[in-house]
């Protein structure tokens, strides 16, 4: 018996759950679990069914293309786990919080590949019994720097990209291979601090919330589709290294809570906004 996900996204029409949940009974697939969400402004409508069964995919999608509406985006998604690889720079606090929970089991996801631009977390890495790939950008231009770092997460063909902290920004044709496959944590509650130093500018501008959030990443610098986001308060006794303290906590658990969500097939990119069932 397999399992696996459809995921459904087409304009909104009457009749379109009993259309596709009457497909997965004539294919005699149990629907383990199902939910759906209409962005009514929009007219989108997106579905998320978990199935279990005997499976013919080019026979049950060719009969879900000849009865959703024209442009529909379907995938049926094996069950196995996903593998991502994490790029990091010199902060252990959200790639430590990775490995950890998928050593545990928390987190189900296979961690490939650690590769950084400095060689600073090689030991924690290492810890773990996973490749750690020091990749240097000195003497390098980013382009360089990038194809670089391309030979090497290339051989490893993960699912994503995850950006652990990782403190370098990503050229349009890097970002351009992994099309809503990079997920990034940004040190601030976008849209607001966008950029360096968010710590210091929410302590220059007297905030009492920090937050985090995780989105994927656009050639838009910290604009892309947001995954995940959390706030944890602060008032004016907090200085800017007390906030960026308190801010790590709150980064690492959006992160791998984002990458949960994602590795585990439970969101849709639409446009600039995520829907996640």
């Amino acid at each position: 018996m397999e399992k696996k996900t459809l995921l459904t996204h087409c304009t909104d029409a009457p009749g379109l759950i009993a259309k596709i949940t009457s497909i997965c009974y004539q294919h005699k697939l149990n629907i383990i679990h199902n939910n759906e969400f209409v962005d009514n402004p929009t007219g989108q409508f997106f579905m998320r069914t978990e199935l279990e069964g005997q499976f013919d995919d080019p026979a049950f999608l060719a009969d879900l293309d000849a009865a959703l509406p024209p442009c529909t985006t379907r995938r049926l998604v094996d069950s196995t786990r996903k593998k991502i690889v994490i790029l990091v720079t010199k902060e252990a606090h959200c790639l430590g919080d990775i490995l950890m929970k998928t050593y545990d089991g928390s987190l189900d996801v296979e961690v490939a590949a650690v590769v950084g631009n400095y060689d600073n977390l090689r030991q924690l890495t290492e810890r773990f019994d996973i490749p750690y790939h020091f990749v240097s950008h000195e003497g390098l231009n980013r382009q360089e720097h990038e194809q670089k770092m391309l030979e090497v997460i290339n051989q490893y063909q993960a699912d994503y990209l995850v950006l652990a902290k990782y403190m370098r920004v990503l050229t349009a044709d890097f970002v351009g291979q992994y099309p809503h496959k990079i997920i990034n944590i940004h040190h601030s509650f976008l849209p607001a601090f966008i950029g360096a130093r968010p710590y210091q500018q929410a302590y220059d501008r007297g905030v009492k919330i920090i937050g985090a959030t995780a989105h994927f990443v656009t050639n838009d610098l910290d604009e892309g589709p947001i995954i995940k986001q959390d706030v944890i308060p602060v008032d004016h006794n907090f200085s800017a290294s007390d906030m960026a303290q308190a801010g790590r906590d709150v980064e690492k658990n959006v992160l791998s809570k984002a990458l949960s969500k994602v590795v585990d097939d439970h969101v849709f990119v639409s446009g600039n906004k995520t829907v996640i069932l």
